[in-house]
């Protein structure tokens, strides 16, 4: 926010009433004029004792939803001429010389269709407003611009802010960088066929469509406009008749159409242009209807473009997908942090799903328990608060993969100082290759394996599931978490063996 801030007009603060309205003869539209010119003036004057040569363009806007004065849009949309890219030059953080600066302030007092603010980073910021009212900020007083603004016949008022500084619709969110991740998200949700279609918004109201392949994912990435919004879409087309049965009776909406060529083209209506825009779809061989009521209809995932040393300066923000809020949660988990969740869900195959503060993540069955179960449930119940470890933190595929057991003592170590005892448990299963031996008395005992090799004859063949037999720990790999167990070596040792513990 600069610190000398000024509100500059054509309306003399006599010709006021009690409340403030203006109710004087000046009009509300520009002139085309002298007026029109003393406005450029001043803005020049400030620029100048300010020490600033060129303007940033920021958060650009296109078409009839905002209107700055009362004269409907015209063609080119005042930009004609203006850049040597054309419309695609019109970008978030274009810096222009502030030449090219008055003639887009002249386009926003004539409201020929295109808004932005104009700034130079803390130090000095334009804002044109609603019915002539011009917004200067500067972090110099500019004492001779404020006298040359008064020659001029204007009006300078010193405010604390200008109203059309960027504030964003919600502080809390942190919008997605089109980073690394993002485009290995992408390659991934294409190849896995969920998207197909990259929606670029370069300047409010308006978008350009990339169909998405395998193969063209990076020649489309070097297409887009600096700083763009991107928003990744599934299959958006169908039949034109389905489409223009879907329009509503009346709202704001996207159509989308792909001609027979493979262009894929939009453009933003009400229900007073359906009618119009549906006559252009006579030729095409798709189209699409997308809401554009927050909420309604959402991408699987958006970004905004960071420029080229990496660091987000666009300050875009979109309706956040649930992906997007997703990502906004898996950026502040690391890998071994302790977090606290709910299950939710045990699957079939065995995956317990627990939610983190509104994400899901997964534990699976090996990361349940340090000790043998049969099944999830006899570990874990849905509705239970459980506290895990971060595995990993999967930023394309988006998962987290949690482990119960990691916040648990391992007793393997203590099993492993059993090595040599002789102890008395129960046959929990018989196997072609020998029989497995609970050593521990609590259900979910450790057991071990007695191998055929090491029971004793006499009893081999008469060993059954809940038998108790008498095993010496003859060995504890702590790499493959195995036990192996010795019949033989247990009758022959020295004493007779204990209960298992």
């Amino acid at each position: 926010m600069s610190p000398f801030v000024y509100r500059i007009t054509k309306y003399d603060p006599a010709h006021r009433d009690e409340r403030g309205h203006y109710t004087g003869a000046e009009d509300t539209v520009s002139d085309h004029g002298p007026v029109e010119e003393a406005y450029l003036a001043a803005i020049a004057a400030f620029a100048e004792g300010a020490g600033i040569d060129q303007l940033e363009i920021r958060e650009p806007q296109i078409g009839g939803f905002v209107h700055f004065g009362l004269e409907p849009p015209v063609d080119g949309y005042g930009l004609a001429g203006l850049f040597a890219a054309g419309q695609a030059g019109f970008h978030d953080g274009a810096l222009v010389p502030i030449a090219v600066g008055l003639d887009l302030v002249r386009a926003m007092l004539r409201d020929n269709g295109a808004w932005c603010r104009l700034e130079a980073g803390g130090a000095f910021a334009v804002h044109v407003g609603w019915d002539q009212y011009l917004y200067i900020g500067s972090n110099q007083p500019c004492e001779t611009a404020l006298a040359r603004t008064r020659a001029l016949g204007l009006f300078p008022e010193r405010l604390d802010a200008s109203p059309y500084d960027f504030a964003p619709d919600d502080p809390a969110y942190v919008q997605r960088p089109a980073d690394a991740d993002f485009w290995a998200r992408l390659h991934w949700t294409v190849s896995a066929h969920r998207a197909v279609f990259l929606e670029e918004v370069f300047v409010t109201n308006a978008s350009r469509w990339h169909r998405l392949a395998r193969d063209n994912i990076e020649t489309v990435r070097s297409q887009l406009a600096p700083r763009a919004q991107l928003a990744i879409w599934p299959d958006l087309l169908t039949y034109v008749d389905t489409a223009v049965a879907a329009l509503p009776d009346e709202g704001l909406v996207e159509i989308v159409w792909e001609d027979e060529d493979g262009q894929i083209t939009s453009t933003v209506v009400d229900e007073t242009q359906f009618e119009a825009v549906t006559s252009q779809l006579a030729t095409a061989r798709a189209a699409g209807v997308v809401s554009m009521y927050a909420g309604e209809d959402l991408p699987l995932f958006t970004a905004v473009l960071p420029d080229s040393d990496g660091v987000l300066r666009a300050r875009w923000q979109t309706e956040p997908t649930p992906s997007d809020r997703d990502w906004a949660f898996l950026k502040t988990l690391r890998r071994g942090q302790v977090v606290t969740g709910t299950v939710t869900s045990i699957a079939s195959f065995g995956v317990t799903f627990v939610d983190i503060d509104g994400f899901t993540g997964m534990i699976n069955i090996p990361e349940l328990s340090w000790r043998p179960f049969d099944h999830p449930s006899d570990v874990v119940s849905v509705g239970q608060e459980v506290t895990a470890e971060v595995l990993d933190v999967d930023m394309v595929r988006e998962r987290v993969p949690l482990s119960l057991r990691a916040v648990q003592e391992d007793p393997w170590p203590q099993v492993a100082q059993r090595t040599g005892e002789v102890v008395s448990g129960p046959v929990t299963k018989i196997v072609p290759f020998g029989v497995f031996v609970r050593i521990e008395h609590q259900e979910d005992g450790f057991q071990g394996l007695v191998h055929t090799g090491e029971l004793d004859e006499s009893s081999g063949d008469v060993v059954g599931v809940g038998d108790a037999l008498t095993v010496k720990i003859i060995d504890v790999d702590l790499a493959r978490r195995r036990i192996a167990l010795s019949h033989v070596q247990a009758l022959n040792s020295a004493g007779e063996g204990r209960p298992c513990d």
